[in-house]
């Protein structure tokens, strides 16, 4: 089984798929959670008119379908978009953009519904110290290190799963824009079922490995507040 998996693996088109999935996985991650985490914080932090209203927003867009947001990013940078001039279209930099769109909401949205839960304690906590608000700040984001990492592995998890937006911002190009699940969906289509299950094979280890990650910061969630 393992032969197998390494002799399939290692052929050039899928190490290709690999690598660029990786790539696209890491960035788009990278950035959606920089963007999430701020924008998660402060939703949370000010009250201001029509805040319900963005709140759920956000959780339509969580929720909503991923080949949307292809879309809309498709329509920004195709030649005649407004971003047409960039030539981001059919290339990594353009899927990139995509997941952005896609993972951002989701990691906004966890953020904001933790940060309900342990912010205003800390705040008081803080407030008490004599703590600045920069100094705040830094305490809450290292008091919610966990549900940060468990928001950038659920990340990272979407990331490497979607099929839609990337192949309609990609055009699922060979050896540039083709990623583990465009090759699995190609693969599929044209009836050969070898790499396919084995690229299937590794997204299940992968999800596996996420899941489990996300399980021992959950459980180390839990022994730090028996503690």
């Amino acid at each position: 089984m393992v032969e197998w998996l390494k002799s399939v693996i290692s052929e050039p088109g899928i190490i290709s798929a690999i690598k660029v999935t990786f790539t696209m996985a890491v960035c788009s991650t990278a950035i959606s959670s920089v963007l999430g985490i701020v924008l998660g914080l402060l939703l949370e932090r000010f009250q201001f008119p029509g805040k319900k209203i963005v709140v759920r927003f956000n959780r339509t867009l969580m929720g909503g379908p991923p080949v949307v947001a292809g879309l809309v990013v498709y329509l920004l940078i195709m030649r005649r978009g407004p971003l047409g001039p960039l030539s981001l279209l059919f290339t990594i930099k353009g899927m990139v953009i995509a997941q952005t769109l896609i993972i951002t909401p989701i990691i906004c949205g966890m953020i904001y519904s933790y940060a309900r839960k342990t912010a205003p304690s800390i705040r008081v906590f803080a407030v008490t110290m004599g703590a600045d608000r920069w100094q705040t700040a830094k305490l809450t984001v290292r008091e919610m290190k966990k549900e940060i990492y468990f928001c950038m592995v659920t990340g990272f998890g979407r990331s490497i799963s979607e099929v839609g937006a990337v192949m309609l911002v990609g055009g699922n190009i060979k050896g540039r824009t083709r990623t583990m699940t465009t090759t699995i969906s190609l693969l599929k289509s044209q009836g050969i079922f070898t790499e396919g299950v084995a690229l299937g094979v590794l997204l299940l280890v992968m999800a596996f490995l996420l899941q489990w990650i996300c399980d021992i910061l959950q459980k180390e969630e839990a022994e730090d507040e028996n503690y």
